[in-house]
């Protein structure tokens, strides 16, 4: 997918998003107060894959991460009210060491799954994150075009999230496709997602090409879509824009909350 070069107005991006971040809220949307997923404060196991510091930062010393005692971003503490994340590195079932043993299936026990961001999907990736869906699971799926965010670290390094989403095949089995107006201009834009606050820099947007393929609803001025798929459902968000800026995220990140707790209900 082109993308605009990453030196697209990035002098300013943290100005317009602090901008954006103390005006006026957008009318007729409010974020939704925050949501715990277990009705009686239990937390739920979400499944978290991506390519963006949510889980352990950038920075963290290899000694730190082996052991646990890396700091912990701001992201990672809002989700964790809710959640109880399981940091997942691949999708598809991990074969077993000894072959009386079975294979491993990371979404084995898992009923909610984000994906935000994240680096190539395999092919079987796309064919197990495919069947989990149909099978009655819950995704988040956040595919950004152009990312706003700052990542001081070259292009090529393994810890760099993907500046420019691949959007896996298995969104066109859904029906649908992520486009980029690389003319638009950098600009934050509040929409809603339901009940939820969205705000969107640089967003893509979503196009239903086969309605025959699922049941899908375009939401948040064309930049996310919802689709009932087999018994699951997916909600696809082409920006990533509320996991990269605390100043977009809300008071005590109540937005970011609120638009996870939306796309996963």
């Amino acid at each position: 997918m082109p993308r605009r070069s990453p030196s697209i107005a990035r002098t300013v991006v943290l100005a317009v998003l602090l901008a954006a971040a103390i005006a006026p809220a957008m009318s007729g949307c409010s974020a939704a107060p925050e949501q715990p997923s277990g009705g009686s404060g239990e937390r739920e196991r979400l499944g978290l894959m991506t390519s963006l510091p949510l889980y352990w930062p950038l920075d963290a010393a290899f000694g730190d991460l082996a052991v646990g005692e890396a700091d912990m971003p701001w992201q990672r503490a809002a989700l964790e009210g809710a959640y109880v994340l399981e940091p997942l590195d691949t999708l598809s079932p991990i074969p077993a060491l000894s072959p009386d043993a079975p294979d491993t299936d990371p979404l084995a026990g898992l009923d909610r799954l984000a994906v935000i961001q994240p680096r190539g999907l395999s092919p079987a990736d796309n064919v197990a994150l495919d069947g989990w869906v149909r099978a009655g699971g819950r995704l988040l799926l956040a595919l950004d075009p152009a990312l706003t965010g700052e990542y001081d670290l070259p292009l090529g390094d393994p810890r760099r999230p993907v500046d420019t989403a691949l959007i896996p095949p298995v969104v066109a089995r859904w029906g649908l496709a992520v486009r980029f107006d690389e003319a638009q201009e950098l600009a934050v834009v509040r929409q809603a997602l339901a009940e939820a606050a969205l705000p969107l820099a640089l967003a893509g947007e979503i196009a239903i090409l086969d309605p025959s393929a699922a049941d899908c609803t375009v939401l948040a001025g064309g930049a996310a879509a919802r689709c009932a798929v087999g018994r699951g459902q997916v909600t696809l968000i082409a920006d990533a824009a509320i996991f990269e800026h605390p100043e977009l995220a809300g008071e005590s990140a109540a937005d970011l909350r609120a638009v996870v707790a939306e796309a996963l209900r």
